[in-house]
């Protein structure tokens, strides 16, 4: 809950933000709604207070000045947040924080301890959906919950459980929601449920779907609509639907993921990681077979100065695809995170893209400027002019021999019509460090961040940033508008090259324990 926006052109780690009228960027985590919480009976764990993590956005296709923000607050060490916050603006520029009602710590609160995940969308009616993990602790309770707002995100009503775990077999996560942009009150939830049965040697992780027909007020009984049993020790994850509106096509994008699982240990050994599509043509009634976008290469997410060494591991975006479609012409992007430009040595920002409806899909290329530096958590939008503008974070400040901090920055890349060879590109936070971020599974600033069309020629993003030196507010949530199709000039060299590592043997990251 920094007092200050996020935005210079010139800065060094840990130097003081500059005032929020000095640029694009401003903050928008102004509080911490719950603060004054008693948490004690919430189980064990680090919680960082004031912390926010894994942001997302939307903007109302009626009017791009009304934006709705999401993101985890009060980040737990071991799994999950005090509660998700809202996030909302009527002018484009100043937000106001609301508690959702996914936790106990919310005011009229759902009862769980804990919640994550958060995700939001705006119909063509200005209706806002929200979405959100909601779990304890202390007992094997966890479902996905969904909440509506009517008024841009001010209050929020009709909060319904989806899905509502109580064994400690089935474990949910990493939902998404999506408004229909054609069909105004029609809202798509989906998540993938691990079934996970040891003794049973069971191990299993369809996608899930529910669907509101009449603005969030009633959902449908959650259901699987892609069956992972048909290769045994599978799962989906990183589920997210989005629509052609020239056709009412459904596509959900995700990540498979099929172990080797070794019971006597309790080994899981990724065998065969990659990103799928399935479709459908009926507002999601019935979705056709996976189709293989491209493999997943992400390998460990670290401080390259410092591989080996937990203390410094870091949680990004690796396994999560995030997807994109144009809507004059269908074409369907996905970005995420992968190894193929460094031979396995570090991840950057890949993307791929469809023109076929998702039958075919182009070899992947780095959109990431700089090849040395690895990239992380990238973020995609299409606006309506057909140019593709994505977010991520790099490391490209990190000088060699460097163990003590780890400059970060956050990028906007735009690319006309998906064109790398035409990229332009411009910094749009501070450099901070990332050891700073809350740690849970590695320094957490989110597995995604958001990324929003603004009107038909801007993007709003909404980003996660460290504070230096302030373990009591350790991270706080940025967001701007920026035009596309503006060359922003030369995009920043590194001040060094970040060293190579070693190959490393991708392997999935365990979001199932960390959520």
């Amino acid at each position: 809950m920094a007092t200050a926006a996020a935005f210079l052109l010139v800065t060094t780690v840990g130097s003081s933000a500059a005032s929020s009228d000095s640029g694009p960027v401003h903050l928008v985590s102004p509080g911490d709604p719950y603060a004054a919480c008693d948490i004690g009976g919430d189980g064990t764990g680090t919680n960082y207070p004031s912390a926010e993590d894994e942001p997302y956005v939307t903007v109302s296709p009626r009017d791009p000045r009304n934006a709705v923000g999401i993101f985890q607050q009060d980040r737990w060490s071991n799994g999950g947040a005090r509660g998700l916050t809202a996030t909302w603006t009527r002018d484009g520029r100043h937000f106001t924080e609301t508690p959702l009602p996914f936790s106990q710590c919310a005011p009229g609160g759902l009862n769980y301890q804990r919640a994550s995940d958060g995700w939001v969308s705006t119909g063509p009616d200005g209706t806002v959906y929200a979405s959100g993990l909601v779990f304890d602790a202390t007992d094997a309770r966890n479902g996905v919950a969904a909440s509506t707002s009517y008024d841009g995100g001010r209050t929020w009503t009709h909060t319904t459980r989806l899905i509502d775990d109580t064994q400690a077999r089935f474990t949910d996560d990493k939902n998404a929601v999506t408004a229909d942009p054609v069909h105004p009150g029609v809202a798509y939830q989906v998540w993938d449920r691990i079934d996970e049965d040891d003794s049973a040697k069971v191990y299993d992780g369809p996608a899930y779907i529910s669907v509101t027909r009449d603005g969030g007020r009633h959902w449908s009984p959650a259901r699987p609509f892609v069956d992972t049993s048909v290769v045994p020790h599978s799962q989906t994850i990183g589920n997210v639907v989005v629509v052609d509106p020239r056709t009412d096509t459904l596509y959900d994008v995700f990540d498979w993921q099929t172990y080797d699982i070794d019971y006597s240990t309790g080994t899981f050994t990724p065998t065969d990681l990659h990103f799928a599509v399935v479709k459908s043509t009926d507002q999601g009634r019935s979705w056709s077979k996976p189709v293989t976008i491209a493999k997943d290469t992400a390998v460990p997410e670290v401080d390259p100065n410092a591989p080996t060494d937990a203390a410094k591991s870091l949680r990004a975006g690796g396994d999560l695809p995030s997807v994109a479609i144009d809507p004059h012409t269908g074409e369907l992007y996905v970005a995420y995170e992968g190894s193929d430009f460094s031979g396995g040595a570090h991840d950057s920002a890949e993307l791929v893209h469809s023109v076929d409806g998702g039958r075919t899909w182009s070899a992947p290329k780095r959109v990431n400027t700089v090849a040395s530096a690895p990239a992380f958590t990238p973020s995609i939008s299409v606006d309506a002019r057909g140019t593709v503008s994505v977010t991520y974070y790099d490391l490209r400040y990190l000088a060699a021999g460097n163990t003590t901090t780890l400059p970060t920055a956050a990028w906007l890349v735009s690319l006309p019509r998906g064109a790398t060879g035409c990229a332009t590109e411009r910094r749009v936070s501070r450099v901070f460090d990332w050891l700073q971020a809350p740690y849970a599974g590695g320094h957490f600033l989110g597995d995604y961040e958001g990324l929003a069309t603004d009107g038909r020629s801007a993007v709003r993003p909404l980003f996660v940033e460290t504070n230096a030196d302030a373990p009591q507010d350790s991270t706080d949530a940025y967001s701007g508008v920026f035009p596309t199709g503006i060359h922003y000039g030369p995009s920043a060299e590194a001040t060094a090259t970040a060293p190579s590592r070693a190959a490393v043997t991708p392997g999935a990251r365990p979001h199932r324990l960390v959520r």
